[in-house]
């Protein structure tokens, strides 16, 4: 059980909030206050610095336009601005002083001013996105900025291979705590198994990660030597990189809708009940995350999800509602066969069509998506047969007496759960 804590709603109703989210954004607002209060006291150090940096993490953050929902770093020019403030050391030669408490105050103040045009139109960055920034920061130029000042740094590595491995060494540590703190925020809203909520972060930093970092680290030492000069020469690559991602991800986008689009074919022609396809697909993808598949497992279990009921377009005669779960096992597999035959004549992944070909088999001979694609596909069939109030609990009690030939009883166990935080409801007839 996560622990909670209880807050007030504005219209008198209880909200529960998961007591780690209420540590990570306390922490952040301490850090957000401290850092303000501080430079309003002392005033901006270096202010030709820290206009420039602010205007960089601005634009990297105006450069959202087109973010697509779920993308994990929407602003990777603002982000990898933001790490190079905070790990700059020296500005073509002359040591900076801007300190851990500015650098939080004017990356989240650059972050706010371009996330306004975003704000307006009701598409600006979440919440966790703005305290996950703070935090980062924070902790990248806690990291650098007191053992800089000190002096020790220049000391005992210079300004030469050692400082740039340092700095190198601060950011994979940033990357990985900016990891966990999204794995936290997912873990405590979803209770999903906290593990492959990592390993997916984790994941991550390997594509859009990778480049932000490098470029934060190449951003400190390029104004290091070269000043402020170096701040356009070496943002372009990134915003190069990110146009690339976006184009590959609307192309993404557009491929997983003409799955989706496929996959409603049943329904249009009859054969399944409304939205069948698309509640078993969301439905799967949240027990499998329930039970730690990755993030590339989990999108063929969707696709698989989406298509696995198009075996029944070859059918003379229509399933009633198209609950193929109430047929003969033979039956199921011979629509399960067909069903496969057909994913692999549209071009998607081999591995989909082999978990819609098998289905239909005794679990115990299945991969594990097909176990849940089987389960979840029966509860919705059973479930959508019973217009009384108890049908849901009817129908997982039906699985649940299944569990020794047809279903995986650790997967008819996890879409409990998952039902139990509120999962799609069962649908109608249609």
């Amino acid at each position: 059980m996560t622990a909670t804590t209880t807050a007030r709603a504005p219209a008198g109703h209880a909200r529960t909030v998961p007591l780690p989210v209420v540590a990570v954004y306390g922490t952040a607002a301490l850090l957000t206050a401290a850092g303000l209060a501080s430079t309003l006291w002392r005033g901006l150090a270096d202010p030709r610095i820290a206009l420039a940096f602010g205007v960089l993490i601005t634009v990297g953050e105006l450069a959202r336009w087109g973010a697509l929902p779920g993308e994990r770093e929407p602003a990777p020019l603002g982000a990898a601005g933001a790490l190079g403030y905070a790990l700059l050391g020296e500005n073509a030669g002359q040591q900076t002083g801007h300190g851990v408490l500015q650098t939080v105050a004017v990356v989240l103040a650059a972050t706010l001013t371009g996330a306004v045009p975003h704000v307006a139109r009701g598409h600006g960055p979440t919440l966790d996105h703005l305290v996950r920034r703070i935090l980062t920061v924070g902790f990248a130029a806690i990291c650098f900025q007191p053992l800089y000042a000190s002096g020790e740094l220049r000391e005992h590595l210079g300004a030469g291979p050692g400082h740039a491995l340092l700095l190198l060494l601060l950011l994979v540590l940033t990357a990985l705590c900016d990891a966990v703190l999204a794995a936290v925020l997912l873990r405590a809203r979803t209770r999903h198994p906290f593990g492959p909520l990592l390993r997916d972060e984790l994941r991550a930093l390997l594509h859009i990660g990778s480049a932000v970092c490098a470029t934060g680290a190449v951003i400190a030492l390029g104004v290091a030597v070269a000043g402020l000069w170096a701040l356009p020469v070496f943002c372009v690559p990134l915003l190069l990189t990110q146009v690339s991602f976006r184009r590959y991800a609307a192309v993404r986008t557009t491929y997983r809708q003409t799955i989706a689009s496929l996959a409603r074919a049943t329904e249009i022609a009859g054969y399944t009940r409304h939205g069948h396809a698309r509640r078993v697909a969301d439905l799967s993808r949240a027990v499998g995350r329930e039970l730690g598949l990755s993030g590339p497992e989990l999108t063929v279990l969707e696709y698989a999800a989406l298509m696995h009921d198009i075996g029944q377009l070859s059918l003379v005669d229509p399933v009633p509602e198209g609950a193929t779960a109430l047929l003969p096992v033979a039956e199921q597999r011979r629509i399960a066969l067909l069903g496969g035959a057909v994913v692999r004549q549209t071009g998607v992944p081999a591995a989909v069509a082999m978990v819609v070909e098998r289905q239909a088999d005794p679990y115990r001979e299945q991969p594990l998506p097909a176990r849940i694609v089987r389960a979840v596909n029966a509860y919705d069939d059973l479930a959508g047969e019973s217009a009384s109030a108890s049908g849901p609990l009817s129908a997982l009690e039906r699985l649940r007496l299944g569990t020794g030939h047809d279903y995986q009883p650790e997967v008819v166990e996890s879409l409990a759960r998952v039902l139990s935080r509120g999962g799609p409801a069962p649908g109608g007839a249609g």
